[in-house]
């Protein structure tokens, strides 16, 4: 509850954990000390101000607050003003629901939904390529046989060679096709394998950084397509910070994360691997489509890296989200250590 005066009358004991506050210390305190001054807090205290004048009662959807505590939360903002019954000034309640998981649910199903939606598509449009691909290339090759003209022969060559290469075009935009075979594997392992890895290549060793936790247990997971998924994302990276003066570093970070849930699903404990990157970021309107096949932010990319490592997560129970700004982008990959929880 907030009084005429813009300060606070009251908080219950859910506003003090989600607030990160204790209400001893924070009755009697102006409202605008519960947050950090940014544009976006100023805006919601501003309206709760006005509600106070206006007498009018206001309600806003995911409002995003950042708190005194450093830490940050989304929430539906509900503002009443009311007259106290000692006829004081008017006050308002400000009731503050937070919705934080589920944006966060809402956001994962959204992204495991489009990965099968974009599959499904991707087979289909694979069965529909490779039948013709098939009767092209015999084609080309029953010609072939009967060609004794050398410099003929080099056009049906060409024809066989191209249909090979979309056929191999279309297998890697469908991703890993194998099954899983999963063993228990050290996490660090698979990364300190991919760091060797790219560390043989000129000028890449000294732009890779470490910060693991070991005291993450063992996974069960497939050691190659695990390799695969996060090589995809530290090339990525890579790559858009080397034209960068100095080249951009990455930095691979290990943490566990109990009582987590990946869409509807909760586990007692997850493995979070980032890759953090000190690039230019992700453009912005490449954010929404990033993981989808066939989408690539350099002119010589073929945009099926990030498609085919979220496929690999889909497929150990887990999921690759990001955060991107100029100077610090993360791709966080989230793998199970158990079975979920519903």
């Amino acid at each position: 509850m907030v009084d005429g005066s813009g300060c606070i009358s009251y908080l219950n004991s859910a506003a003090e954990i989600m607030l990160q506050v204790s209400a001893a210390r924070t009755l009697g305190v102006p409202l605008t000390q519960l947050f950090t001054d940014d544009g976006t807090n100023n805006e919601s205290i501003r309206d709760i101000y006005e509600a106070l004048e206006s007498r009018r009662p206001f309600t806003k959807r995911e409002t995003h607050l950042n708190l005194s505590s450093g830490h940050s939360i989304v929430v539906d903002c509900a503002v009443t003003p009311f007259q106290p019954a000692d006829y004081g000034d008017v006050a308002v309640i400000v009731e503050l629901q937070p919705i934080d998981r589920w944006l966060r649910i809402s956001r994962e199903e959204g992204i495991i939904s489009a990965q099968q939606s974009t599959r499904a598509l991707l087979r289909g449009l694979a069965h529909e390529i490779k039948n013709p691909l098939g009767g092209l290339r015999g084609a080309a090759q029953l010609l072939d046989r009967d060609l004794s003209d050398d410099s003929q022969r080099d056009y049906t060559r060409i024809i066989i060679e191209e249909a090979d290469r979309l056929r191999g075009l279309v297998d890697r935009m469908l991703g890993p096709r194998r099954e899983l075979q999963p063993s228990s594997i050290n996490i660090h392992e698979v990364l300190e394998y991919v760091r060797q890895l790219l560390s043989a290549e000129p000028g890449v060793g000294e732009r890779l950084k470490r910060d693991y936790d070991p005291s993450i247990p063992e996974l069960m997971g497939d050691r190659e397509q695990l390799i695969q998924a996060v090589l995809n994302v530290v090339r990525n990276a890579l790559q858009a910070g080397e034209a960068m003066t100095p080249p951009s570093s990455i930095t691979l970070r290990t943490r566990a994360v109990s009582q987590f849930s990946i869409g509807v699903h909760s586990y007692r404990l997850v493995v979070r691997v980032d890759v953090i990157d000190s690039g230019p970021g992700v453009p912005e309107d490449l954010a929404q489509s990033l993981f989808f096949p066939m989408v690539s932010g350099r002119a010589e990319g073929t945009g099926l890296g990030l498609s085919i490592a979220q496929s690999i997560l889909n497929q150990h129970r887990g999921l690759i989200e990001f955060t991107s700004e100029p100077g610090n982008t993360v791709f966080s990959f989230y793998i199970p250590l158990e079975d979920h929880h519903d």
